[in-house]
């Protein structure tokens, strides 16, 4: 078998999802872009079952992947799902001092992600998570044309 693209092209693939990112944010740095998309994810995973998450990771790009399970503590039980307000907290209290993430971190981090992830793969994860995970990255609005990686 060759050597998947995710990681023969890790570099590559983290750029792109990082300007799609930025872009939908409105941020000019790559760091301030760094934190809000890993105050995301972070958001996100505490709200799963340890499995759950690992599911999850496995359809994400290599960098994207490790972003998400780094700095991960099992031993939380996972709090209720809460509300896209909820979410959002929780991404922008992420390094208070130095966070310049903005409200809408969780619909451009779900939109980057789903033009990175294939849809097949990310909607049969999703069926798989509980419910709140299909919010979590939804993308309502945006024409599921446009959605999927740019290179594959």
């Amino acid at each position: 078998m060759p050597m998947p693209w995710t990681y023969r092209q890790a570099t590559r693939e983290w750029q792109d999802f990082l300007a799609e990112a930025s872009q939908a944010m409105h941020l000019t740095s790559d760091n301030a872009t760094f934190t809000a998309v890993e105050g995301v994810l972070r958001a996100f995973r505490r709200r799963l079952t340890p499995q759950h998450a690992i599911d999850f990771a496995q359809v994400l790009p290599s960098v994207l992947r490790a972003l998400f399970v780094a700095d991960w503590t099992l031993a939380h039980t996972p709090p209720p799902a809460g509300t896209r307000a909820d979410w959002r907290d929780d991404a922008m209290s992420l390094r208070p001092n130095h966070n310049l993430t903005p409200p809408n971190c969780i619909e451009a981090t779900a939109l980057a992600l789903r033009k990175s992830v294939l849809r097949g793969d990310m909607d049969r994860v999703l069926a798989t998570l509980p419910p709140f995970a299909a919010d979590f990255w939804s993308t309502p609005g945006i024409d599921p044309a446009t959605l999927g990686p740019h290179i594959v």
